[in-house]
This record gives structure tokens, sequence and C-alpha cells, in this order.
């Protein structure tokens, strides 16, 4: 059987193109696990692994592993922040040994020797399936070399690629030397044998039927919704349509073609489908990274109340909740974003619990205020002098006002306390003095009637002796009556002098008189009367001083001359006035002493 030279099957694949559409070197990114189990869930799964090593699976095993440790970490942060919170030192905190942690690591031993011995033995087959193959290829390259009738070996030739196509993998660095080693034999014996063009169109139907097939499945894969899945059925089709032998010639680009485009489209969607993750991942990350920095901006000096701290924990705990619906961010950062983001919120918790403390020492410090407070308006609430204990307890409750917040437990009582005695004290004041409110709203009315009929003179227009002779009286009379409401104090006393300073612009009165009647009206105002008695003494003792320094200066004048004659004159006036002011002196001292006596009785 022979077959025309310029009918020769070639290799359909070449090893540039199948370099193009392979996959085998693309990378899948890791997504990142979300812990849904408990520590023991993950431990009873390890040891289901353990116990069956030939389904284990790598990627589950290393998300066991973080989400025990996320749950283990997440465990002692919580201590952490027990103990801190119960008054603890961040530094002085050590965490508790985890009873889980050992039987953990002892299962991941075992997974880890069991997976090495496997990976060993892997190993060893791939150097054997090696060997194997090598071997092929040496008697492949013994068969092409052979001057021996083709149509004798060809079903030995057949035998040697079936044994090639059941060997199984081969160490990576030597994949491609083999493959191209094997389409070379390859080629090399088809150009030698001499079939009939039957057998030969047989053989190429055969392979054009199995590899429109694999096309066809190529080609569904499109539709498949698990895009990963999709990806290595494909690596595995690409497997079968290089161990299918050649079409014929016409068909080899085609059939070629339609596997590769069949095959693009599912690279495309696999490729596709990580740079949207790669996206979402990265606009996660940006949502993370502004939660961060919302945080990182807190204006801790601003937050001096309680509200202030509850409304920014409310915040936290809503920046916290929504950090929980956002993905992952990207593999490389999610670890550091989280980092950063705990880091933020123990330090917000963190100075919030140095805020309490501070507020409860503050608070306790205020009780301690407070009640000394109370032991001295409790040392006062019996004693009589009403005036004095009075103001001494109204500049208590001033100073009352001054002091912080006291704990809500203490808050009452101590105030009960505080106002109880101050009350005590006052009501027994307002029974003792009630007689004195009477007289004082009696005088109310008498100098109302004084200034009832100081309005009438004034308003009569009379300036004879008899009117300024009454306003005299009505002078002395206001002089002496007592107290009025205090309140109703300055209304009189403004009321009473603007007529008073009327009537004596008008009826010419001395200034002298006017100035006396003044400073009587206004005795009843002064509570320091033993202060302005002493200050008017001693302006008497100035003034006589004064006076007698001028009488001395009068001995050493020369009254002869007419210079002389004007000082002793300018002398003897000063010394008139300083009379009539020592006069006026003596006079309020006497009204001081009569109102003293008055106070007494």
């Amino acid at each position: 059987m022979e077959v025309n030279e310029t009918n020769r099957p070639l290799t359909e694949t070449p090893e540039t193109e199948v370099s193009e559409v392979s996959v085998s070197t693309v990378e899948e990114p890791q997504v990142a696990y979300e812990p849904k189990q408990t520590k023991s869930e993950v431990i009873q799964r390890l040891k289901e692994i353990n116990e069956n090593m030939s389904e284990t699976d790598k990627q589950e095993v290393d998300q066991l592993k973080q989400t025990f440790y996320k749950l283990h970490k997440a465990e002692q942060e919580a201590a952490r922040k027990a103990f801190i919170e119960s008054g603890g030192k961040p530094e002085d905190f050590s965490p508790a040994s985890d009873p889980d942690e050992k039987e953990f690591k002892e299962v991941m031993k075992s997974i880890k020797e069991k997976r090495n011995a496997i990976a060993v033995a892997q190993e060893k087959e791939k150097e054997d399936n090696l060997l194997r193959k090598e071997n092929i290829l040496e008697k492949m390259k013994a068969m092409v070399e052979s001057s021996e009738d083709t149509g004798k070996i060809y079903n030995d030739f057949k035998q040697l690629q079936q044994e090639w196509n059941e060997i199984g993998q081969v160490p990576a660095p030597k994949v491609n030397e083999l493959w191209k080693n094997y389409q070379l034999y390859t080629e090399k014996f088809y150009d030698m044998v001499k079939l009939n063009n039957e057998f030969r169109e047989y053989d190429f139907k055969k392979n054009l039927e199995q590899k429109t097939h694999l096309c066809e499945a190529a080609e569904k894969l499109a539709d498949e919704p698990d895009v990963i899945s999709a990806f290595h059925q494909l690596q595995k089709l690409h497997q079968e349509f290089r161990s299918v032998g050649p079409v014929a010639k016409e068909l080899r680009e085609s059939i070629w073609a339609r596997f590769k485009a069949a095959s693009t489209v599912v690279n495309r969607r696999h490729q596709q489908h990580f740079e949207e993750l790669k996206e979402k991942e990265q606009n996660n990350l940006d949502q993370k990274t502004v939660i961060c920095e919302i945080v990182e901006s807190m204006e801790y000096d601003k937050f001096t109340t309680f509200a202030d701290w509850e409304e920014k924990t409310q915040e936290i705990l809503a920046l916290q909740a929504k950090w929980k619906t956002i993905g992952y961010a990207p593999q490389k950062m999610n670890v550091k974003i989280f980092e950063r983001f705990r880091a933020a919120c123990d330090e917000f918790f963190r100075r919030k619990a140095a805020f309490f403390k501070m507020v409860k020492e503050n608070m306790a410090s205020n009780l301690e205020k407070k009640k000394a407070l109370c032991e001295q308006a409790e040392s006062l609430k019996e004693s009589t002098d009403w005036k004095a204990t009075a103001e001494i307890l109204t500049k208590l409750q001033k100073e009352w006002k001054t002091i912080g917040p006291v704990a809500k437990k203490h808050s009452d009582a101590v105030w009960k306390r505080f106002i109880g005695a101050c009350d005590y004290f006052f009501e027994q004041k307002n029974k003792a003095t009630s007689s004195q409110r009477s007289e004082e709203l009696e005088n109310l009315a008498k100098k109302e009637e004084i200034i009832k009929e100081l309005a009438a003179l004034d308003g009569s227009g009379n300036t004879d002796e008899a009117a300024v002779e009454r306003t005299r009286e009505l002078m002395k009379e206001w002089n002496s009556i007592g107290f009025v409401p205090f309140k109703e104090k300055d209304r009189l006393y403004k009321e009473y002098h603007n007529l008073v300073d009327k009537l004596f612009d008008r009826l010419h009165l001395s200034a002298a008189e006017k100035k006396l009647s003044s400073f009587k009206a206004g005795l009843s105002k002064d509570g320091n009367l033993y202060r302005d008695r002493e200050r008017l003494v001693r302006t008497y003792e100035g003034l006589k001083s004064d006076i007698q320094t001028y009488e001395n200066n009068l001995g050493f004048l020369n009254a002869a001359s007419q210079k002389g004659n004007s000082l002793v004159a300018d002398i003897n006036r000063k010394i008139e006035r300083l009379k009539a002011d020592m006069e006026l002196v003596l006079k309020k001292i006497a009204a001081i002493d009569e109102t003293l006596r008055e106070q007494q009785q």
C-alpha cells in the first residue's frame, strides 16, 4: 500500500499556535475566603481531608487555615478589648492559650506530611513517565531511521502512539521538548508510510470526527455558567486535541481555527472574569480606604461630653456594619486595609475608655467637693446670725454650681443633702424675720407718703420759709424711717433724691445740708456702716490736721504787707471751708451712730 508523497499528513498544531491558546501558564488570582465556620467545624473538615488525601484541595486547606486563624485572632482581640475596658493596660495583656490550636496544628502537620509524601510520589511518577516517554521516542526514532517496510511496522508505531497518550504527566521543564520530538518523529514516520488512499482517508476521517467532537465540546463551554470550571475543562480538551492524529491537509487549518476560536472565547471569558473581579476588589479597597480615613480623622479634642462620645460610637458601629457588607479588597491589600481599619477603631475605643476613666475620676473628685459643701452647710443650718450665714450659704450655692457633675447614683442624694441644709436655715430665717418684713412694708408705705408730699411741695411752686421748713422736716422724717423691702430700695431712693434735688435747687438750701440729707438717705442701702464710720473719722482727723497747719502758717506771714494781707485772707477762707467740711463730717458720723443704734434695737 502506497500513498502519494504530496498527501502525507503534517503536524496540524504548530508549537507556536499551541502556546498561543494554551492557558496552562495563566495563574488564577486567589479569591479571599469568607469565614463562615466555627473553629470546631474547621478542624472537623481538616480531619476529613486528612482521612482521604486523594480528594484534597490545596486551596480549600489554605482557606480553612486562614479561617481558623481569623477566628483565633478575633477571640484574642475580643479578650484584649475586654481586658482594657475593665481597666487593664494594653501592654499588660497576655492572651490565654487556645485549646483548639494544638489539635488544629496536629491535623495540619499530618496533612502537610501526607501532602509532602504525595508530592514526592507524584514527582517520582513524573520522572518515571519521563523515562517511559523518552524510551518511546527512542523507539520511534529507530522506526523512522529503519529501512524496514513501513507497512509492517505501522501497527507497532500506532501502538507506541497509544502508549504515549496513556502515560501521565512529566516534569514541566521537559514538556515542550518531548512534544517537539514526538511531533518530529510522527511527521517523519508519516512521510515514510506508504499506505493506500483508502486506508489513509479512513484514518484522516476518524481523526476529523474526534477533533470535530472536541471543537463542539469547546464551543459549548461558552455557555458554561461557571467560568472557572469552563477554563479547567478547556485544559483537558487541549490535551485530548494534542493526542488525536492528523486530518486531511486541506482541513487542518480550518479544524484548528475552529478549535482555537472556541478556546479564545473561553479564555476571554476567563480573563474578563478576573478583570471584573480585580475591578470590584479595587472598588472595595477604595470604599474601605474612605472608611479608614473617616475613622482616622476623628477630632478627639472636640469630644468633651458623654453625648459626643455616644454619637461617635454609633457612627463607628455603623461604619463597622458597612465594612462587613463590602467584599474583599485585592489579596495583597486585604489584610493591610483590615489591619488599618482595626487600628483606627482600636484607637477610638482606647481614647473613649481613657475619657470615661478620666470622667469617672473627675466625678469622684466632684463628689468629695460636694460632700465638703454639704458638711459646711449642715454646720451652719442652726445658726441665728441670719445675715452673715445667709451670705455664706449663698456663696456655697454659687460654688456648688461651679463644681462638675457626679455619678448619677450619687447625684440626687448629695444634692438633697446640700439643699436640705440650706432650705432648713432659710426656713428658720424666714420665720424669724417675718415680723421684720411686716415692718419693712410699713416703712415702704411711710416713705411713699413722704415722696407724695415732696412731690406736692415741688408742684406747688412755694418758696417761702414754711416750704423750706416742711422740706427739712420731711427729710428728717425720711432718715428716721427704717429699712424697706430690698427690691423697692433703688426705686424709692431714686424718686426721693430727684425730688429733694429739685427742692434744694428751688428753695436754695445749703450745699452742706443737701449733702448731709443725701448721705442720710443712703445709709439704709449701705451694709458697711462700721467701715464708713472709720473712714469718716480718718477724714475728720485729716481736716483737723490741715486746719492746724494753715493756722500755724498764719503766724509766719507779715500782715503789714499787701501780699501778706492777700495770703492771710486766702488762708482764712480755706480754714472756714475746712471747718464747714469738718462739721459736715461730724454730722455724718452722728447719722451713722444713730442708724447703728436703730439696727441694734
